[in-house]
């Protein structure tokens, strides 16, 4: 059964669709009591990310955010370090550095993919280390779900020596060369946030090699509970367990994935047909090996493409149809403003002339 959220008739950017097991594996989960921070859906959930993902182990957390905030905990970010972040990207890709006590250093995007530029990264990390600084981990942001050039960012964090940790959160469901996103570093994230392409209305999940570094992600989800039988704690955790109704939901979104992936694709090969013959129009590219998910369809308008996109968003909102504009750089964002960057000042003014159209019903533009 499909439910449509949508029944004011408003077109949303990025709305759940609830069209497989979910409302079955809800009420499976009410039935048995199971309303904890654990349970029998939150093992089924982690087994199928495990089969998604080819990766070893999976744990399931209660946000994307604290999913990158423990994987910084794990490869020992601390105070005084420095962690590398794309600047075209959320704010949760940066700030659990900084919960951390740590400061985000920005990179700007390429223009192909919208994502971390791989010279400017190898910049950045010759430049601050040749500063003093600690530059002690990188975190790659899958913009808009887009896969970038993920040979070379590889190659440079192995060449430096650094960890490469992989913000899928928006990209579940896109691979490069045939590995899902999140699986090529030493580390992935996703979110299952209600806007996601699989959401749960909140969520996230952690998936590594490293099966020390999952037993450690774990005992910090819990609390860093001690084994015994009383509460026993030597160092400070977290209460980032995901409940077992959230994971009943996301479980059963995960199994409709591919679907989800095609009809997010269809509705952007739409908007492309559309545009397609517009000056000035540009839009993420797939290259060599990349498939996206098409989280968002999101499309940058120049100057004689004629579309202006304040102009645009206002349309559509007279029409009750929801759009946003591009991500706003991070390092032009109030909380950022003492922080680096690598990458040209002026890419603010893109934020200005960008659009994010809705992603699962293609709306007309002209």
């Amino acid at each position: 059964m499909y439910f449509d959220p949508m029944s004011n008739d408003r077109i949303y950017l990025s709305p759940p669709r609830l069209e497989g097991n979910e409302r079955k594996y809800l009420l499976e989960a009410l039935d048995s009591n199971w309303i904890a921070p654990t349970g029998p859906f939150v093992t089924r959930l982690e087994q199928a990310l495990r089969e998604h993902t080819g990766m070893p182990e999976a744990i399931a957390v209660n946000s994307g955010t604290s999913a990158i905030h423990l994987a910084l905990r794990v490869l020992g970010v601390g105070p005084g370090d420095e962690v590398i972040c794309p600047t075209f990207t959320f704010i949760a890709s940066a700030a659990p550095a900084t919960y951390l006590g740590a400061s985000p250093v920005f990179v700007d995007c390429e223009m192909q993919t919208w994502n971390m530029d791989p010279e400017l990264l190898d910049q950045a990390i010759r430049s601050r280390r040749a500063a003093g600084a600690k530059v002690k981990a990188v975190v790659f942001a899958y913009c808009y779900g887009m896969p970038g050039r993920m040979d070379e960012i590889l190659e440079i964090c192995r060449r430096h020596e650094l960890p490469l940790i992989e913000d899928a959160a928006e990209a579940l469901g896109s691979t490069y060369k045939g590995k899902p996103a999140g699986t090529l570093g030493d580390i992935g994230i996703y979110s299952f946030n209600g806007n996601k392409i699989v959401t749960g209305s909140v969520g996230g999940a952690v998936v590594c090699r490293d099966l020390a570094i999952s037993a450690r992600i774990r005992k910090l989800v819990a609390q860093a509970k001690e084994n015994t039988p009383h509460f026993e704690h030597h160092e400070i955790g977290y209460n980032y367990g995901m409940s077992n109704l959230v994971a009943a939901v996301v479980l059963g979104q995960l199994e409709m994935l591919e679907k989800k992936v095609s009809d997010r694709r269809k509705v952007f090969d739409g908007y492309v047909k559309q545009l397609r013959d517009t000056p000035g129009v540009r839009w993420q590219v797939e290259i060599d090996g990349c498939r996206a998910n098409r989280w968002l369809s999101a499309f940058f308008f120049g100057d004689d493409s004629g579309i202006r996109a304040s102009e645009l968003i206002a349309k559509l909102a007279s029409q009750n149809i929801e759009s946003r504009p591009l991500w706003k750089p991070l390092h032009l964002q109030g909380a950022f403003t003492e922080n680096l960057f690598f990458g040209d000042d002026a890419g603010g003014s893109e934020v200005l002339a960008g659009v994010c159209l809705p992603s699962l019903k293609m709306v007309h533009l002209d």
